[in-house]
């Protein structure tokens, strides 16, 4: 049933007709028969690795009292906003996944956007902990491409909390490099805007997780089943209504 309404949907898809609310369910159903599209051989080794782009970075959150987490402080909202999601520009990319799937093994479908262009690109979260490295209290999520992604690789994302000086803050760990792409005209896309739109999302993800902190995120009164679109304060633009949505655009290598 979900492989037929996929096949329908991908050429919908291709005459431009955007995806509907059923074809994201089974799209996000599909993904559970998808496997990694990379070898874990191949991961790079050190940051200079010239296969591949390996990037870190964080952003400062604010302070609560040194010691555990803060009920209710910065830590605890910043860990809810990443595990949902809920902090993407949207105008860049969207999450899209089961709320009633547990964390770790959640499969995504991560909607690049660029002009009018919507790429829907599947992710596994593989690995999910909270934990104390270094004396910081971690607490994060990682997850791997799948086959049909454009890029091939895995991220991280991490909050952190000083429980000496109280400091809060919310990391990115990621290495990736350009997936095989079959399209050559989405090839030479990637290859002059890939990079610059990765940039840009890892720079607002930071500004965004510090926005929503003083913001109630959004969720804890929704229902915990079903399908989410995330953001979910994010706001209808009028080119969605012309968007071309392309399933899985890359290829297993």
């Amino acid at each position: 049933m979900a492989a037929d309404l996929l096949a329908d949907q991908r050429v919908r898809a291709a005459r431009g007709v955007p995806l509907n609310r059923a074809a994201l369910e089974a799209e996000v159903a599909y993904l559970a028969g998808l496997e990694v599209n990379y070898s874990e051989d191949e991961a790079p080794t050190s940051p200079d690795d010239p296969n591949w782009h390996v990037d870190s970075g964080y952003a400062e959150l604010g302070t609560e009292a040194p010691g555990p987490p803060e009920p209710g402080g910065p830590f605890e909202r910043a860990c809810r906003i990443v595990r949902d999601y809920e902090f993407p520009d949207d105008r860049i990319l969207r999450g899209i996944y089961r709320r009633d799937d547990p964390l770790l093994g959640r499969d995504m479908v991560l909607e690049g956007r660029f002009l009018f262009l919507r790429f829907q690109m599947p992710v596994r979260v593989t690995d999910a902990y909270d934990t104390v490295r270094d004396g910081k209290r971690v607490w994060g999520w990682t997850y791997q491409t799948l086959c049909g992604h454009l890029e091939q690789g895995r991220l991280s994302y991490e909050v952190v909390k000083d429980p000496e000086t109280g400091r809060v803050t919310f990391w990115i760990h990621a290495y990736s490099r350009r997936g095989p792409v079959p399209n050559p005209l989405l090839r030479l896309g990637w290859v002059l805007f890939g990079r610059t739109l990765q940039l840009e999302f890892y720079r607002r993800a930071g500004q965004r997780v510090r926005e929503l902190i003083d913001a109630d995120p959004p969720g804890d009164d929704e229902p915990k089943v079903g399908l989410v679109i995330v953001p979910r304060e994010r706001p209808e633009r009028w080119r969605d209504r012309f968007a071309l949505d392309l399933v899985r655009p890359g290829v297993c290598p």
